[in-house]
């Protein structure tokens, strides 16, 4: 019995199809282009997970010479593009579903030149009725090495 209520809301969890969803119906058209992939979502503590675990999602980027100011690197715009896209994943997993929100801060940090797939792992440190509080850790999707850090705070409607 228990184990048909953990699956049964485990169905009723903003999930992999309703973050992608969001992103076609949320998001502007350019950010469409980028080609972004929500390869997870985490609206509830994973078994293991360590104790500061926090709800978030990891979404990927493909690397396209079209989203390169020179052809090479990736220009700032599409990885802050990724970062907040990644935090209103993260947001809707946080509150289990789309809340509208607006980005009121966001300090980026770029740490070394993208010219690969880098993946964002976003997740919500503070969860409030007005504003919100995450951070995105953008990482090579081979190394998982470092490339851009990101501190963001979002007023909720």
């Amino acid at each position: 019995m228990g184990e048909l209520r953990r699956l049964a809301n485990t169905d009723l969890t903003f999930g992999l199809q309703a973050a992608d969803r969001l992103i076609l119906t949320s998001v502007a058209a350019w950010i469409l282009d980028l080609g972004l992939l929500v390869e997870r979502v985490e609206t509830i503590r994973p078994p293991g997970a360590l104790p500061d675990w926090q709800p978030g999602a990891l979404l990927r980027l493909p690397f396209s010479r079209r989203i390169c100011g020179d052809g090479r690197v990736v220009c700032s715009q599409a990885l802050m593009a990724l970062a907040d896209t990644a935090m209103l994943i993260a947001c809707s997993a946080a509150w289990n579903g789309y809340r509208p929100m607006s980005a009121i801060d966001q300090t980026t940090h770029f740490l070394r030149p993208v010219t690969f797939d880098v993946v964002a792992d976003a997740r919500v440190m503070r969860k409030g009725n007005d504003t919100s509080f995450g951070r995105v850790t953008v990482l090579s999707a081979a190394d998982k090495r470092p490339v851009v850090m990101v501190a963001a705070a979002y007023a909720m409607q």
